[in-house]
């Protein structure tokens, strides 16, 4: 008889689906086994907030599609990607209440790939933290400690990967909300280029220019297996999608090793700002895989101005929530509540509303020489090997919303690393790069220049198999 429970815990989602395919297991029988799973131990974790299991087990039962992911649980972000009557709550309280009325597009293709949805995962009100923690939902704690974040904003998705009850979910990544939480949950997390994958009918042109969804994996073929499934454009997006790799498909890509690569790394930002030791010393162990692996590693980094960064991502994302919010309000019919929106995403809404063209103008053309700037890197280097978070993974109610003072002080250095790769539009990954000394994961982050997420691709495969790291954290977690 099939041990489902260490599945889940062992085999990543081409595992399953090949398990499923080869009549090894029955589609049935692995959903029923991930849904025992989240309803064990998500009161502990807090990761997905809504479900659809009877619904899931109905497509299961009619027949799934002959996809390459065919019969595995997954979850979606409950921000920015739509499931058909499940909440699309944007983790706000103003949005409580709105249930998604179709598919977006990247769900529809999760679908056709044979993926089950089961749920929706938790997510900060708007994505606007690096930690999860809402108040319309509450926190969603870390599966390695109990009483830290999971990163944000897809939180709710890393929390139910590493704690095992799915072997992958989507995320999005808007200035680092896949990797962040791929790095404090031991996670692989790829942002994939600008556009790669679509959007629709989420509003998307201050969104794209910043935020593109992928997913969270255990492995990193699977995170190549995915993307093969969802890449590509739509006839009217506001970004052309980047061309297929040269091989054909991502997993083709992984067949092929890497040439030797010039990798200039830093433990540092570009403002000065130093990682955590732990976090400098994994870094640094990384890179030493690297070279053992034939890489031609050496310390450097980009140069552009992190204000042009934070000015970019501030106000585009702001600019599009804060529109959002002003259209649900008209919806309404009523003025903006006291407990609509958390403190701080108030104040920043409030900011927004105050914004003028040329500010907007500005921070456009603060992406272009932002770009630019870093793109000079990559003429000499085809990697940049960087931590993902320049701090160890913090305790929930560090980054708290409901305190704009404290937001300001603090949560500038959980995307200080990341939000580049975002403004750029440039692919970037983090890679799981061992524990601090508390057993919280930390992640290495890799960015290559436009399109090249195959060399991403490839030299995690080569990390993954030099340097493997735990599929899932350890059950039950310590408090």
């Amino acid at each position: 008889m099939t041990d489902l429970a260490e599945l889940l815990d062992t085999r990543d989602v081409l595992d399953l689906a090949w398990m499923v395919v080869n009549g090894e297991i029955a589609p049935r029988e692995l959903v029923e086994a991930s849904i025992a799973r989240i309803e064990e131990r998500n009161p502990a974790l807090n990761a997905v907030v809504a479900t659809r299991f009877e619904q899931a087990l109905a497509e299961v039962d009619a027949g799934l599609p002959e996809g390459p992911l065919k019969g595995v649980p997954f979850v979606v972000k409950d921000l920015g990607c739509d499931v058909a009557g499940l909440p699309a709550t944007r983790g706000s309280r103003l949005f409580a209440d709105v249930v998604a009325a179709e598919d977006s597009e990247l769900t529809r293709r999760y679908r056709t790939a044979g993926l089950v949805i089961l749920g929706n995962t938790n997510s900060p009100e708007f994505g606007k933290n690096a930690s999860t923690e809402p108040l319309l939902h509450g926190p969603t704690r870390n599966p390695w400690r109990t009483t830290h974040s999971t990163g944000g904003s897809s939180g709710g998705t890393a929390a139910a990967v590493a704690g095992g009850m799915v072997p992958a979910g989507h995320g999005n990544d808007g200035g680092g909300s896949i990797r962040i939480p791929s790095s404090a949950c031991g996670l692989f997390g790829l942002k994939p280029t600008r556009a790669r994958t679509p959007s629709w009918p989420a509003p998307s042109f201050f969104s794209y220019p910043l935020s593109v969804g992928h997913a969270l994996t255990r492995s990193v073929r699977d995170s190549a297996a995915i993307l093969d499934a969802t890449a590509g454009g739509m006839p009217g997006d506001p970004f052309n999608a980047p061309p297929t790799p040269r091989a054909g498909t991502f997993m083709a890509v992984l067949a092929e090793p890497p040439h030797p690569l010039r990798i200039g790394f830093s433990t540092s930002s570009v403002a000065g700002n130093p990682a955590d030791p732990a976090v400098a010393a994994a870094v640094e162990r990384m890179a030493k895989v690297c070279a053992e692996l034939g890489h031609e590693v050496t310390e450097a980094r980009p140069v552009y101005d992190p204000g042009q960064v934070v000015e970019a991502v501030s106000v585009v994302m702001g600019a599009m929530s804060a529109a959002q919010v002003e259209e649900r309000l008209a919806e309404l019919g009523r003025e903006l509540g006291d407990d609509d929106l958390e403190p701080f995403v108030r104040f920043m809404h409030e900011r927004s509303l105050q914004m003028s063209a040329q500010d907007l103008n500005r921070a456009l053309q603060g992406i272009e020489v932002v770009s630019r700037s870093v793109a000079d890197f990559f003429v000499d280097h085809d990697l940049w090997l960087c931590p993902t978070l320049n701090p160890r993974v913090p305790e929930l109610g560090w980054l708290d919303t409901t305190s704009p003072e404290a937001m300001f002080t603090r949560a500038g250095a959980y995307s200080e690393m990341t939000a580049p790769a975002n403004v750029t539009g440039m692919p970037a990954m983090s890679v799981p790069a061992g524990h601090d000394d508390d057993g919280l994961p930390i992640g290495a982050q890799f960015v290559a220049t436009h399109n090249r997420e195959g060399i991403l691709l490839q030299v995690a495969s080569q990390i993954e198999e030099a340097a493997p790291w735990p599929k899932i954290a350890p059950w039950p977690p310590p408090g």
